[in-house]
């Protein structure tokens, strides 16, 4: 029998992909066939797909990747050996772009690997420092491995929120006392979005999923994301705070030399064109998360257990 946790590798995607990285990639992982499963949930909500694979996965560790997540080969070997600590509940790690991304997809991604634009979250999209305990901030759930009976005990995910069902989660886990793993090196490259379009959509809809988390999971941790949605309402306030004085001006100031220091910071990573291009993103990123902030204030938000209204379907792949 052998002595490595049997593991259920969970890949949501949508009814119609045909195509899917994700599986191709998760059949090369290195780790015995006969402890390894993989779980395909289509369907149309990530939530829903990730809570009904989760209750009728196997494993014992579930590796959560998303359809188009292409994992190192090791990651697997990498995560086990973290999980040797019982205390140790969640393990994960960055994505990364691809080297031969397009050109647009790598200013993306210099966007979310820098700390003006996301902070501590910039460890999802970069290999930040070395192996250490970490909170939610840090892990994203298109690279995560969680014990399924942790995540079970505490009901598995909140379905009415998205993106942010996994981090609530996260800090419940640590409220019990369990440990979190950040791993630079398990590394899973994953392309950015593909247009101007969706990367500013996947702003707002970031935004409005923090706003979501925060109200139904209030944390002090969350203080760091109302800095973007209060830069945006000093911005509309800026003309009527102009009459009192040229001080008003000052936060603006301050705010635009950060962006130079980060947009310099970003050459080394990228290159001068890239970061020259990044810079109007940086700022992008402030106003338009801030404004999915404030919107996400104030959605109605879905109550109740499972939902049964999202039909989800599972499919069992063979290596």
């Amino acid at each position: 029998m052998s002595s490595q946790p049997f593991i259920t590798v969970i890949i949501p995607t949508k009814p119609d992909l045909a195509e899917i990285l994700a599986l191709a990639a998760a059949r090369r992982l290195d780790y015995p066939r006969e402890q390894l499963e993989i779980i395909i949930a289509r369907g149309n909500q990530p939530s829903v797909q990730h809570h009904t694979a989760l209750r009728q996965a196997r494993g014992e560790i579930i590796y959560f990747l998303d359809d188009d997540s292409c994992p190192l080969l090791e990651n697997l070997q990498r995560a086990v050996a973290h999980f040797a600590d019982p205390t140790v509940k969640m393990v994960g790690g960055p994505n990364l772009c691809p080297p031969d991304a397009p050109p647009l997809e790598q200013v993306f991604a210099l966007v979310l690997a820098s700390w003006l634009a996301f902070g501590p979250s910039r460890a999802r999209y970069w290999p930040v420092g070395e192996v250490r305990a970490t909170g939610e901030k840090e892990l994203i759930l298109c690279n995560l491995l969680a014990r399924r009976a942790d995540l079970l005990e505490l009901g598995g995910f909140n379905e009415a929120l998205y993106p942010n069902e996994e981090n609530a989660l996260m800090d419940e886990l640590q409220k019990r006392g369990g440990k979190l793993i950040y791993d630079p090196q398990l590394i899973a490259h994953r392309r950015p979005r593909r247009t101007l379009k969706s990367f500013c959509k996947m702003l707002l809809t970031y935004g409005r999923g923090r706003a979501e988390q925060f109200r139904v999971n209030p944390t002090p941790g969350s203080a760091l994301n109302f800095v973007p949605p209060l830069f945006c309402i000093y911005l509309v306030a800026l003309p009527l705070l102009a009459l009192l004085g040229k001080t008003a001006f000052l936060p603006l100031a301050l705010y635009a030399l950060a962006v130079v220091v980060q947009t310099l910071a970003l050459i080394p990573l990228g290159g001068v064109g890239k970061a020259l291009a990044a810079l109007p993103l940086n700022v992008l990123t402030h106003l338009l998360y801030g404004c999915g902030f404030w919107r996400g204030m104030f959605t109605k938000l879905k109550t109740g257990g499972p939902r049964t209204d999202v039909p989800v379907t599972l499919e069992r792949p063979d290596f």
